[in-house]
């Protein structure tokens, strides 16, 4: 194997070790008749914002399907998923933080207590706003193999510029950074990765990305890229990074040209060699680093077991962190992003089953 872990500074867990920050949202998912994504302008693999065309079928979902009411948001899931994978491990205990804005209702509540049932120390900014706590429609269709995602972000999309300084203290107690690409889009989100980049980068840390969806390059392509020069792995899947290359002037469907050329971009203080990750589902995962590209194969499974895609992607990158946390090798950090993959979309939504048998 070429690819190096030059991004592990730790062999195990330590209190607040892992940090996120992103868009704390509430699923309402359900299962639905693949005429309602016609009726709304949706597509079966997606993720959008929500406008105001969008609006009605939050309740037309839960008048008209068996609703199930999530905790969600990408990195919030991605924080949590990372803790249930570590918790066989004793030393993992109250390894994880999460800030992101929300309001004082029954919600967050929800939100709060799921996040903290999986072991998540929770800084929420609450916002004085007239917003209610984010959600998120997630469409289910084709038994289980699609979803569509609406997310309205509302609470969300007002956290503020100041918020990041109110729990600076959770972000020096880290060692690595996660953030999907969707916090760029808030009010706050984009000095908040400033400034924990910029502080990774001084200290040796590790900031950790993704790219979301593929409007992100094509709408917030100047704080995506922005964000990427701090970065110093990105994470994204095959549609996500075709999208980017398409929207930065790449001529090319060539997925490991697109991987290489994001490992390329210019850095904003780190030494360490960019790192780039495409998922694309049942296919090789792709991963380039210093003008080297490997493929590493995944386990696939029966498509009769699987019962929710949503969130297999936020669980990869879980499983990789875990692997990271714990100074594994690339190839070990896959296949642990591959088990919490593969353990999620036997699930609803992105919930964990109660005990697994991985220990790092």
């Amino acid at each position: 194997m070429t690819i190096e872990n030059v991004y592990s500074s730790t062999s195990a867990p330590a209190p607040g070790v892992l940090f996120g920050m992103g868009n704390p949202l509430l699923d309402i998912s359900a299962e639905v008749p693949e005429a309602m994504l016609e009726k709304y302008g949706l597509k079966a693999d997606d993720q959008i914002l929500c406008e105001d065309k969008h609006k009605p079928v939050y309740q037309e979902m839960i008048d008209n399907c068996s609703v199930d009411y999530l905790p969600g948001g990408a990195t919030q899931n991605t924080i949590r998923a990372a803790s249930w994978l570590m918790k066989n491990n004793s030393e993992a205990k109250g390894a994880t933080a999460f800030t992101g804005c929300v309001a004082n209702d029954d919600y967050c509540k929800k939100l709060t207590a799921a996040a903290e049932q999986a072991g998540v120390t929770v800084c929420y900014e609450v916002t004085e706003s007239d917003q209610p706590t984010g959600t998120c429609a997630a469409l289910i269709t084709k038994q289980g193999a699609a979803r569509s995602l609406v997310a309205n972000l509302a609470a969300a999309n007002v956290y503020s510029k100041e918020a990041i300084n109110k729990v600076w203290a959770n972000v020096e107690a880290a060692s690595y950074y996660y953030s999907a690409g969707f916090f760029l889009t808030t009010e706050g989100g984009p000095t908040a990765v400033e400034k924990v980049g910029k502080h990774a980068s001084e200290t040796g840390k590790t900031y950790v990305m993704n790219l979301s969806a593929p409007f992100l390059p094509a709408f917030f392509k100047a704080q995506l890229n922005e964000a990427i020069t701090y970065a110093d792995i990105v994470f994204g899947n095959e549609t996500e990074m075709a999208a980017w290359g398409e929207h930065n002037g790449m001529d090319t469907k060539d997925l490991k040209e697109v991987a290489l050329k994001i490992a390329s971009l210019e850095r904003n203080g780190s030494k360490k060699p960019r790192m780039v990750v495409i998922t694309q589902g049942c296919d090789p995962t792709i991963i380039a680093q210093s003008g080297k590209v490997e493929e590493f194969p995944i386990e696939a499974i029966a498509k009769d077991m699987i019962v929710d895609t949503n969130g297999a992607g936020d669980a990869f990158v879980a499983g990789f962190l875990g692997g990271l946390i714990y100074g594994k090798k690339i190839q070990e950090c896959v296949a642990a992003g591959n088990f919490t993959a593969k353990a999620i979309i036997q699930m609803p939504g992105c919930t964990f089953p109660d005990s697994h048998v991985f220990k790092f």
